[in-house]
């Protein structure tokens, strides 16, 4: 978005465009944009180094070599096609729910 307002091209902002920009003004919204940038980098950290373990991502893809007990409640876990649906709806839904942490501990 700064680039495009610091190029004047203001289509995410559609009421933006409508009106006369100052240099000034254009300049303004570049270095708020870029504090509010940094400020999301500093508190977002963490999350953003967060490494998510490829079995979170697809639990229906390869399963690695691993403990024995994970590899089974994986393999039930994948061959039960109630969560399979439900995992259509992305992966960030599908590991919030209720009844996951329950039916698979180890997971």
């Amino acid at each position: 978005m700064k680039q495009n307002i610091g190029r004047g091209e203001f289509s995410q902002f559609p009421n933006l465009s409508q009106t006369s920009c100052q240099e000034d003004d254009i300049s303004t919204c570049v270095q708020h944009l870029n504090a509010l940038y940094s400020d999301f980098e500093s508190r977002l950290e963490d999350i953003l180094t967060m490494v998510i373990p490829p079995w979170i991502i697809s639990p229906y893809g390869d399963k690695e070599e691993t403990n024995v007990i994970i590899q089974e409640e994986l393999t039930e876990l994948s061959t039960n096609e109630e969560p399979k649906v439900q995992f259509k709806n992305g992966y960030q839904q599908f590991w919030l729910q209720n009844n996951i942490p329950v039916t698979y501990p180890v997971t």
